[in-house]
């Protein structure tokens, strides 16, 4: 019971902090609406599991042993997050309430691809399950066990980030954000580029 209590304050710390699911599900839902926001949450949710499978598995004992693998997939996600606030930053196609603009070509499969990717590419998540796993379960944990708290965790970050999305896709709260998209896309661009340089300039420390 105190390794369930233990995973579950964990998860919920980890999952309310911010950082790139969380500037991506912002994204998503303002421009492209609910239904794109809450697919990126989805997205996110089966990116968890990502981790979740390499780290049961014993590929994270690997990766603590191997400081060259474990640098290069922390450099990796720092990529991916400069990517996506690059695109952001300098995105000029204006969004419109009535569904067309920037973002909603691609339509929910993007926003489901694009959440999967940024998480399972975001060393945040990597380090929480890793460590949720290392420090917390206890070793000889049956795979039955081991799977039910990896579930949680992707439970935990779909329902947060569908809150998110909900929040974000109101009309009121988009309409004022679609209004000021430039410095909007900028905060969010710059907050992400931020946050990967910040993971990058960490991991070659």
């Amino acid at each position: 019971m105190n390794e369930l209590i233990a995973i579950a304050l964990f998860t919920v710390l980890a999952v309310i902090s911010p950082g790139a699911d969380f500037a991506m599900v912002t994204r998503c839902s303002y421009a492209q609406g609910r239904k794109a926001g809450l697919a990126a949450a989805v997205g996110i949710a089966l990116g968890v599991q990502v981790h979740v499978l390499y780290t049961v598995f014993g590929i994270a004992v690997i990766i603590s042993q191997s400081p060259t693998l474990f640098l290069g997939m922390k450099l990796m996600g720092a990529g991916y997050l400069v990517y996506l606030g690059y695109k952001s930053l300098t995105n000029t196609t204006r969004i419109r309430l009535d569904g067309t603009g920037a973002g909603n070509d691609s339509g929910t499969l993007q926003a489901l691809r694009t959440g999967f990717a940024t998480n399972a590419l975001n060393p945040k998540t990597m380090l929480f399950v890793v460590s949720a796993y290392t420090q917390v379960v206890q070793p000889g944990s049956s795979l039955v066990l081991d799977f039910a708290y990896g579930a949680f965790m992707s439970f935990a970050h779909w329902l947060w980030f569908s809150l998110v999305a909900v929040f974000f896709s109101s009309a009121g709260l988009r309409a004022a954000m679609i209004e000021r998209q430039r410095i909007v896309d900028r905060v969010i661009g710059v907050a992400l580029i931020g946050l990967g340089l910040t993971v990058a300039v960490a991991g070659v420390k």
